[in-house]
C-alpha cells in the first residue's frame, strides 16, 4: 500500500544567497547541454547570414536577374517579356498592362540566359515562364477586312518574337515537336492542351470552330500556337484542303488575299506550318510570295520536312521526323527514339504528328523521361533559324 510523506513543518527561511556574478552565470549556461546546442545553432545561422551577405545567395548557381519595368528591354530569348507568370497561385497573369509599362530599352542589362524576375510598382513580382497571356499583345496587330492581322511592332520586333515561348538553353540537345490538326475535335484538343507538356507547340486548323477560345486555352497552358495554312497538294482537288488552299499557280494576289483571310482567323499565333503542300511548295513564285508576305508581317514558318531545302528570309524550321506515319505505340516510339538519335548528332531534332490519341499518349509518355536521358524538350520557336 503505498505512503504518502507528510508535509514538513513551517520553518524559518535561511538567508538568500549571493547573487552570481554575470560571467558566473555565463559558465553556468555554457555548462548546460541544451544551451549550448542552442547557441551552436545561432552561431550557425548567424555565420551564414555573413556569408550570404558577403559572398551572395547561395542559389546563386541558378541564373536570375531582378529588374524593374523601366529597364526591362526586347534583348532575351524571343518571347519572354509577353510569358510573364504569377510568382504565386492566385495573382493575376502579367498582360498588356505590363507590355504597355515596359517599352524603355535597357543599357547594360542582359537577360539572356537568365531567368527573368520582373518587379511591379508596389513589389509584386513575376517570374518568366508558364502560362503565356491571352493574345492580342498591345502593338503587334492591326484590323484586317477579316478580322485582326499580324503586324510588326514599332521598334521592330516581330509577332514571331512576341507569341513564342520563353525559351533558355541548358546545353543539352535541343528535341522540339509540333502536334498538328487542332481544333476540329474538341476532344483531342483538350487532350493536346491538359496533357502535353508546354514545350510541345501546337498547331490549329484555321476551319475550326471557336479558334480563339482554343488558343487562349493552348497559351495559357504554356503552349507556343502555329496556324495551319493548308496548301495545294498533288492529288488537288480530289484531297481538298479547303475554299482557301494556297494554289501553286495562283496569281501572288490571290494567294495573299487568302493567306490574309487565314491569318485573320484568330491572334496568338508567332508562325504558320504548312497542311498538306505537296505541289504548293515545290513552285518557286507560290513560295516566294508566301515567304514574302509571311517577311512582310513578322511570322515564323515551320513546315512538315516538305520544305526542307526552302530558306525563305523567315525564321524557318523543317520537320526531321513524322512520328505518327504509322499508328501504332511501336511505331510512334521508334520515330521518337529516332529524334534523340538525330539530337545527338547535329544538338537538335524536330518533330511533326497529328493529334491521334495514340500520338498525343505517347509523346506525353516519351517527354517524362526526355530530361534523365540527357536531352532539353524546346518548343518549335527554339529550333528557328533566319
Amino acid at each position: 500500500m503505498p505512503t504518502f510523506s507528510k508535509k514538513p513543518a513551517y520553518t524559518e527561511p535561511p538567508p538568500p544567497e549571493p547573487r552570481p556574478t554575470p560571467a558566473q552565470t555565463v559558465r553556468a549556461l555554457m555548462g548546460n547541454p541544451y544551451f549550448a546546442a542552442m547557441g551552436a545553432g545561432l552561431m550557425f545561422l548567424t555565420t551564414l547570414a555573413v556569408l550570404i551577405g558577403v559572398a551572395g545567395d547561395p542559389k546563386a548557381g541558378e541564373p536570375v536577374v531582378r529588374v524593374s519595368l523601366a529597364k526591362i528591354a526586347g534583348r532575351a530569348e524571343p518571347g519572354w517579356r509577353n510569358a510573364l507568370a504569377p510568382e504565386r497561385p492566385g495573382d493575376p497573369l502579367v498582360t498588356e498592362d505590363l507590355f504597355t509599362l515596359s517599352e524603355t530599352p535597357v543599357e547594360a542589362e542582359t537577360l539572356i540566359g537568365g531567368q527573368a524576375v520582373i518587379t511591379l510598382p508596389g513589389g509584386q513580382m513575376f517570374q518568366a515562364g508558364g502560362p503565356l497571356p491571352q493574345a492580342p499583345l498591345a502593338g503587334f496587330h492591326t484590323q484586317g477586312p477579316g478580322g485582326l492581322l499580324p503586324i510588326i511592332a514599332q521598334d521592330g520586333r516581330t509577332p514571331a518574337e512576341a507569341y513564342a515561348r520563353p525559351f533558355v538553353s541548358n546545353g543539352k540537345p535541343r528535341i522540339a515537336v509540333v502536334i498538328g490538326g487542332l481544333g476540329l475535335n474538341a476532344k483531342a484538343t483538350r487532350q493536346a492542351i491538359e496533357t502535353l507538356p508546354p514545350q510541345v507547340t501546337l498547331s490549329f486548323v484555321p476551319y475550326a470552330d471557336g479558334l480563339q477560345g482554343w488558343i487562349d486555352l493552348a497559351r495559357a497552358h504554356g503552349h507556343e500556337v502555329l496556324l495551319e495554312a493548308p496548301m495545294e497538294p498533288i492529288d488537288y482537288p480530289e484531297n481538298d484542303p479547303g475554299p482557301y488552299t494556297l494554289l501553286a499557280e495562283a496569281q501572288p494576289a490571290d494567294t495573299v488575299r487568302k493567306l490574309e483571310w487565314l491569318l485573320s482567323r484568330a491572334t496568338g499565333y508567332y508562325g504558320v506550318t504548312n497542311y498538306l503542300g505537296s505541289k504548293f511548295v515545290t513552285s518557286d513564285p507560290a513560295m516566294t510570295t508566301f515567304a514574302s508576305a509571311l517577311r512582310a508581317r513578322g511570322l515564323a514558318f515551320i513546315d512538315d520536312g516538305s520544305a526542307a531545302r526552302r530558306a525563305g528570309g523567315v525564321p524557318r524550321a523543317s520537320a526531321d521526323k513524322i512520328i505518327d506515319d504509322q499508328l501504332s505505340a511501336e511505331a510512334i516510339d521508334q520515330q521518337l527514339m529516332g529524334l534523340e538519335a538525330g539530337a545527338v548528332q547535329t544538338g537538335r531534332a524536330l518533330g511533326a504528328g497529328f493529334a491521334y490519341p495514340v500520338t498525343l499518349s505517347q509523346v506525353a509518355r516519351w517527354a517524362q523521361g526526355l530530361e534523365q536521358r540527357g536531352y532539353q524538350l524546346a518548343p518549335a520557336s527554339a529550333l528557328t533559324t533566319p
